[in-house]
């Protein structure tokens, strides 16, 4: 029934448990993961995944914090791994002014870059944003039928109209369920039902009563709830439509 749409399964964190993880994933109404790539190990290990699994699916890409490390021979690779036929998006890649200040240059390159090829080969591309809300939104407008989705909406409900102006999806993780996430919470009350998706960013970002703790796919459904609470929804139709609207953003049959 749950879709978690942003996942790192392909991490270090879960090299010991995996197996079940995933598991506890299932057992807990999650149906289909899209586990996402930032670098090249990364993107080759979700390959691996959504290769082994028939319920998992990747995206590749180059995390903005990597943007000064890129190289040609490194689009290249991307560009191979993006016809895999069980890589369903591109990222996560964007700009971060957080973590570093110092390539931001770089890090737009490496963002313009991606949102090309998402254009090109017609696939979703996952957007990182932190503490650069506005040099995002300038970057994505000088571009048109976009097509993806802001992973893990960390910015203003304001701003968050701009980006659904322009046809993204806004995505919401275990930041909506923290007892201060009043932002968060904003945000998942105006965001139209139809360009809502739902997420972990596991290992990452653990939802309330977990935060602080490794996070795992399993959790998506505490966002789900807390989501249905805030929309005065059931959790039954959050996760039907959350789920319905990844299927369709990211080109997977639909679980019938």
């Amino acid at each position: 029934m749950l879709v978690d749409t942003h996942v790192h399964l392909n991490s270090k964190k879960y090299r010991d448990n995996l197996e079940e993880v995933i598991q506890r994933a299932l057992d807990n109404d999650v149906e289909t993961m899209i586990v996402v790539g930032y670098d090249k190990e990364t993107n080759r290990l979700a390959i691996e995944l959504a290769e082994k699994y028939p319920f998992i699916y990747a995206t590749v890409g180059f995390h903005p914090t990597d943007a000064r490390y890129i190289k040609v021979e490194d689009y290249e690779l991307l560009v191979k791994q993006l016809k895999h036929k069980r890589v369903v998006g591109i990222g996560e890649c964007g700009l971060d002014f957080y973590w570093d200040k110092e390539f931001i240059d770089e890090q737009i390159e490496v963002f313009k870059r991606q949102i090309e090829l998402s254009i090109q080969y017609n696939k979703p591309i996952i957007i990182h944003m932190r503490e650069a809300s506005e040099a995002t939104y300038n970057v994505l407008s000088e571009y048109k039928n976009l097509k993806g989705v802001m992973h893990c909406y960390s910015g203003s409900p304001e701003m968050a109209k701009f980006f659904l102006d322009l046809g993204l999806h806004i995505s919401l993780g275990g930041p909506v369920t923290f007892l201060n996430g009043h932002k968060p919470k904003k945000v998942a009350e105006m965001v139209p039902l139809d360009r809502l998706l739902i997420e972990t960013d596991a290992p990452y970002l653990s939802p309330h009563p977990f935060r602080g703790k490794t996070n795992e796919p399993a959790r998506v459904k505490l966002v789900a709830e807390e989501i249905a609470r805030i929309k005065k929804l059931s959790y039954k139709e959050i996760a039907k439509q959350t789920a319905s609207n990844a299927y369709k953003l990211f080109n997977i049959k639909e679980k019938v």
